[in-house]
């Protein structure tokens, strides 16, 4: 593969350990791996060079929390919400009827439309669950399914308990069976562990079998209230625990101290548990926005992500959940980048390869048609993807 010059750009955010941003900066890129990145009078001589117009550049976000594998919606149930009904899991049951309803083929083609819309907004690299298909032959041809089409899939049989289910019997059965079906093809498991999901025992016994299968862990935790979420992630030592809406002292310090073990200013060591923030489902359920600023002020480590599903966040624009972050939840610009990019990584355990704007790493980059990052949240909603690069290859 050539080597590639991007060249003429206004503002290069690389959300490295420093934070570096760079101006009138360039990027080479190699083999599909950024080779060097630097102020654009001393770039290296390239066989192939693009000049970006004086635009910004900032990595590909990492989207780490999505439920692509759905068939029909919910607006129905949107409209009651916004009406002043309250949002509780049971309308999973719905999708999962849709869903059931489509061949493979249709549902193939349903998640590569939604990943290839993703990719048009900027997201290089994305997290999608199963979890529609609550029976053992479902679950394991949902996964089968969305294997290819994603960069990383997790196992969510553990959504909700579906109707005429005795919810012990639910859980073994996820425990056992159903996790033995999906285990080749997935890189996570997580449990919805929530009123009206699943409660802390059965959570546990999840998230203890898939431990034994040395199958990394996620949780569903502290999304609808105050629960044992955040408490079994740090437990488990489960990569991420994701919604975070409503926690106390002792979780916000149980999530601080999870990180102990890591080094940020050189981002070496063991990481901790990841507080993944969704502020899109927060604004379409109206629960309170994630506290993503006390948990970074107290030390802990957030994510951002779109968790684009059909009932509480039918969006995967990462742009739009940065702005919102921005915004509402009082993170500063370069906190909400990092979240989305570099923090996204580190709950889905790739951080030595995507990310951040590094030499060495795949070079999964963001153009925005804007002079800067700032835009982003100066001018919410505005489609500001000029282009994507995703491995080096020009995508959008």
């Amino acid at each position: 593969m050539a080597s590639l010059l991007l060249t003429n750009i206004a503002q290069l955010n690389t959300v490295d350990a420093d934070g570096t941003v760079l101006a009138d900066a360039a990027v080479l890129i190699e083999n599909g791996l950024i080779a060097w990145t630097g102020p654009a009078g001393q770039a290296p001589e390239p066989e192939e060079t693009h000049d970006l117009g004086g635009r910004t550049v900032l990595p590909g976000w990492v989207d780490s929390h999505s439920h692509l594998i759905f068939g029909g919606d919910r607006a129905d149930e949107f409209v009651a919400r916004m009406a002043g009904q309250d949002y509780a899991a049971g309308g999973i049951a719905v999708t999962t009827s849709a869903t059931r309803s489509l061949d493979d083929q249709q549902l193939a083609t349903a998640v590569r439309e939604r990943r290839a819309g993703a990719l048009s907004m900027g997201t290089t690299w994305m997290e999608t669950k199963t979890g529609y298909g609550l029976d053992v032959a479902e679950e394991a041809r949902h996964a089968r399914i969305a294997r290819p089409l994603v960069e990383q899939l997790t196992f969510l049989g553990a959504h909700l308990v579906p109707a005429g289910w005795d919810a012990e019997q639910y859980t073994q059965t996820v425990a056992g069976p159903m996790l033995d079906e999906v285990a080749g093809d997935v890189d996570f498991v997580d449990v919805f562990c929530e009123r009206g999901a699943f409660t802390e025992e059965q959570a546990r016994q999840v998230l203890q079998a898939a431990t034994h299968r040395g199958i990394a862990t996620k949780v569903h935790g502290n999304q609808l209230g105050p629960g044992p979420g955040v408490g079994l992630a740090v437990e488990f030592g489960s990569r991420s625990v994701d919604h975070v809406n409503y926690l106390d002292r002792q979780d916000v310090a149980a999530l601080a101290g999870s990180w102990a073990h890591w080094e940020q200013a050189t981002r070496t060591g063991r990481p901790g548990v990841v507080a993944t923030c969704l502020p899109a489902c927060d604004l379409s359920t109206r629960q309170p926005l994630a506290r993503g600023r006390d948990l970074l002020d107290a030390g802990a480590v957030i994510a951002l992500a779109s968790n684009c599903n059909p009932g509480t966040s039918y969006t995967s624009n990462m742009n739009f959940v940065v702005a919102t972050a921005v915004l509402q939840m009082h993170l500063s610009l370069p906190e909400a980048l990092e979240a989305a990019t570099y923090g996204g990584a580190l709950a889905l355990g790739v951080q030595d390869h995507v990310g951040s704007i590094e030499v060495g790493k795949r070079a999964d980059l963001h153009v925005l048609d804007a002079p800067s990052a700032a835009h982003l949240a100066y001018r919410p909603g505005m489609p500001l993807t000029y282009a994507v690069y995703q491995a080096g290859q020009r995508r959008v």
